[in-house]
């Protein structure tokens, strides 16, 4: 699967510092909203009404977990995903590991390296 497919899905979770303004997290979670996307952030450091303290918190399947965190927490958010069931996980820049990647892949998850602000400009130019 291609991050763009990722688009097809509208359940989304964006995990990093949704709360800052200034980071890319904040940035995309914001953008799919605006283009009417259902979609939560999660901050595994605060615990607010804005943003859940982790997925099992958020009230709805999540289809497409968008990871802009760093790497050492990245894991184990996404290993709270196989546990949820959640199958697609895209990966911004700065939040891969070989060790997401390796989990990813020996536990079925399709994990895809990209950006979500790319691929939604990028659809609406074709």
């Amino acid at each position: 699967m291609k991050a763009s497919e990722f688009l097809n899905y509208m359940n989304w979770v964006v995990v990093g510092d949704v709360l800052n303004s200034e980071k890319y997290a904040h940035k995309i979670l914001a953008k799919l909203e605006s283009e009417g996307y259902k979609v939560k952030g999660v901050n595994p450091k605060v615990d607010t009404g804005e943003a859940y303290k982790s997925l099992k918190d958020v009230p709805y399947d999540i289809e497409i977990l968008d990871l802009c965190i760093n790497p050492k927490v990245g894991i184990n958010i996404v290993k709270d995903a196989k546990e949820l069931g959640i199958k697609n996980v895209l990966i911004q820049p700065g939040a891969e590991s070989e060790e997401i990647l390796n989990y990813c892949k020996e536990n079925g998850i399709n994990a895809v390296e990209g950006c979500a602000l790319v691929e939604i400009r990028n659809r609406k130019q074709q």
